[in-house]
């Protein structure tokens, strides 16, 4: 079964290669993978940039969709042909042996391309609405980035929690998008804060760098600024007058140590509340391009372009387009 390699010294030090399907032990599923997903933070793990330095050679992607293809003894609960999402990550890969404890189970007439995409985008987003600090209905948010994939599932789960979202983005034709999508408070970042625009108990920061400054412009004193993201490859920054007169938070959130951090019945509430989502459109990002494993260069490529309109997927053989 064909499989991504990577070195981690990198973005284009990739190849594919040839493994062997590992049979289930105990406990253990085999899944044939179907479709993959090319998220920021793969880019930043091929590169070496990432919070985890993996050892050499490994087999990248946080995330994707797979079907039951083999089940070990003592599994219940699963049947040859579910359709899981796997917890593990390298998932660039068409066969995966792991746990059947580190599965979540999707219905069968879920969108191949959107469950591929359900385990980090929209699970970060609702992590970070729900347990960075409290809100009720009818607070403000403030998110830059806010046409990312991430952004996209926070203006969408914050609607279901009666929060109100202020979307700021770099371009003007991202903005004509999210007011299409349906955001009504969508601003261009023209390098100053708006002063007449709503304040903010919570920000998301996915750039870094002056637009975290920025960014703290609009959000209330005592309020948390929180970075999820390094688009700009810059350290994210406060102003000292935020930071000291402003009494301003500036945090951090990265889904993997959520995971460590969170009760497994916490983490299978929350991905039970996204699979609903999932089934009724909620949740979910644009796909601007699937390519077959095989054409990973041209995938990683696409992925690292700037302006691109949607996700980039990988698929493996198992896949069948709709």
């Amino acid at each position: 079964m064909r499989a991504i390699e990577a070195t981690g010294e990198g973005m284009h030090d990739i190849r594919v290669v040839d493994r062997p399907a590992t049979p289930p032990e105990a406990g253990q599923v085999r899944l044939d993978m179907l479709a993959m997903t090319i998220n920021p933070a793969d880019l930043l793990m091929l590169r070496g940039e990432y919070g985890i330095v993996p050892k050499r050679a490994f087999v990248p992607g946080a995330e994707g969709i797979g079907r039951v293809a083999e089940l070990g003894a003592d599994v219940k609960g699963l049947a040859i042909g579910d359709l899981v999402i796997p917890i593990l990550g390298n998932c660039w890969t068409e066969t995966m042996t792991l746990p059947a404890a580190m599965v979540i189970g999707v219905p069968a007439t879920s969108d191949l391309a959107q469950a591929a995409m359900l385990k980090a985008n929209p699970a970060t987003a609702l992590a970070m609405l729900r347990d960075v600090v409290a809100l009720e209905p009818g607070d403000w948010v403030v998110q830059n980035a806010a046409n990312s994939a991430v952004g996209g599932n926070v203006i969408s789960i914050a609607r279901e929690l009666g929060l109100n979202v202020l979307n700021i983005v770099r371009r003007e034709g991202a903005a004509d998008l999210l007011r299409a999508a349906g955001a009504e408070h969508v601003i261009v970042d023209d390098g100053s804060v708006i002063t007449d625009a709503p304040r903010a108990k919570l920000a998301f920061d996915a750039i870094g760098g002056g637009a975290t400054e920025r960014l703290g412009g609009y959000v209330l004193p005592g309020g948390t600024v929180t970075t999820y993201g390094l688009l700009s490859g810059e350290a994210p920054r406060l102003s000292a007058h935020d930071l000291v007169f402003r009494g301003l938070t500036l945090r951090g959130f990265w889904l993997a140590e959520w995971f460590k951090t969170t009760p497994p019945a916490t983490i299978a509430a929350t991905y039970a509340t996204l699979v609903g989502w999932l089934g009724e459109g909620i949740v979910g990002a644009p796909v601007a391009g699937m390519y077959d494993l095989g054409d990973i260069e041209a995938a990683v490529a696409h992925a690292a372009r700037e302006g691109r309109s949607g996700k980039i997927l990988l698929t493996g053989r198992a896949y069948s387009a709709p």
